[in-house]
């Protein structure tokens, strides 16, 4: 809360006097910190606003030590000082089940912290009669946001010509279609995980592998069946469309995806679920049916780690590909800032290399 002096209601002046006084006499100011550190005032604004020429040991200090004393700088004086507005804008689709998703709240939350760290605040744009190119023109026109962060990357994605229109500094968590040069990204290795985890089944002798995905005009449900696919091409295995499917990864669908594909006269005898929020539902299916999994039926999921589907916890434990989304927003945020306070420097691009965890839920096909 502010304290604002009033020239309306004069009779309360001197209560607001003494809070402003006590405020102070908790907080210090820009002067003041940097007279603690033995540094400059104007070091250490630099630090806290992310300049390149502070070297990163200087940086860490005056961060650890502002929030050891609550320094935050004047967010009007700061945006006159350096031009900049000290936000990130996340912008997201009118999707009710988008906004709620765990996957979601996580990474931006991972995305948070290393912000607040660094002395910016997330301004998040969900739905709403304006599209997502209005949004980033309003942003960049307006100066509210230092970058964005693009999520849920599709094929044919308007976004990318968009932004570099705009000159608007930018990150994308994913990558755009096949497209991977001229824009920042970080991405995990769908392709590969896919790859692997069939692969794993193959090797244990199955040959019909069912696939549950996410919507398939998104960048990375299009490389895991990519991956999925060519460990079949490798062991000479057909593709069948009938046991592939791709939609909304909740565990409603994966319930009703994996009781379709099960009641197939050709059945498969393995499964690999784009995330973990669909494995409930298809185990539910799976047990209803009467199958035992890892047995009659191996399941492969993918695992973003989130802290409350734990995979080693079900019965039987999971095997997942597996790759932290928070850690995914930690590092995204790193890099945008870096790209922010250095324009001119190589622009980042990252694959991160999933693990693949075999645990009790695959196993050899049933001869």
């Amino acid at each position: 809360m502010m304290l604002h002096r009033s020239k309306c209601f004069p009779q309360f002046h001197p209560y607001i006097e003494s809070a402003l006084e006590l405020c102070h006499s908790f907080t210090m100011n820009l002067k003041e910190l940097a007279k603690h550190l033995k540094l400059s005032p104007t070091t250490v604004s630099r630090a806290l606003n992310g300049y390149p020429e502070v070297n990163e040991e200087t940086r860490r200090r005056v961060d650890e030590e502002a929030r050891r004393f609550g320094y935050r700088p004047n967010p009007h004086a700061r945006r006159l000082a350096t031009g900049r507005a000290h936000a990130i804008g996340h912008v997201f689709p009118n999707d009710r089940s988008f906004v709620i998703d765990p996957l979601f709240s996580d990474f931006v939350s991972g995305a948070a912290d290393v912000y607040a760290a660094h002395g910016f605040d997330v301004m998040l744009h969900v739905g709403g009669t304006e599209d997502d190119l209005s949004v980033y023109r309003r942003y960049a026109q307006g100066g509210a946001v230092d970058g964005v962060v693009i999520s849920a990357p599709r094929l044919n994605d308007p976004r990318m010509a968009a932004l570099k229109a705009l000159k608007l500094p930018y990150i994308v968590h994913g990558r755009f279609g096949s497209s991977e040069q001229g824009y920042a990204w970080l991405d995990i290795d769908n392709q590969g995980a896919f790859h692997k985890a069939t692969k794993l089944l193959t090797d244990l002798g199955h040959r019909r592998i069912g696939l549950i995905n996410g919507f398939e005009y998104m960048t990375f449900a299009q490389h895991r069946r990519l991956g999925y696919e060519g460990a079949l091409k490798d062991r000479g295995l057909a593709i069948d469309p009938q046991i592939i499917t791709g939609g909304l990864m909740t565990e409603e669908n994966g319930y009703r995806q994996t009781k379709r594909i099960l009641q197939l006269d050709d059945r498969p005898t393995a499964l690999i679920l784009g995330n973990m929020l669909m494995v409930s539902g298809a185990m539910r299916a799976i047990y209803e049916m009467g199958l035992s999994i890892g047995q009659d039926l191996s399941l492969i999921a993918h695992d973003d780690g989130l802290p409350f589907l734990n995979a080693e916890g079900l019965v039987p434990s999971l095997t997942t590909t597996s790759s932290s989304i928070r850690a995914a927003g930690n590092r995204v945020a790193e890099l945008l800032l870096a790209q922010i306070a250095n324009p001119d420097g190589k622009t980042p691009q990252e694959l991160w290399k999933v693990d693949l965890i075999v645990r009790g839920s695959t196993g050899p096909v049933k001869g």
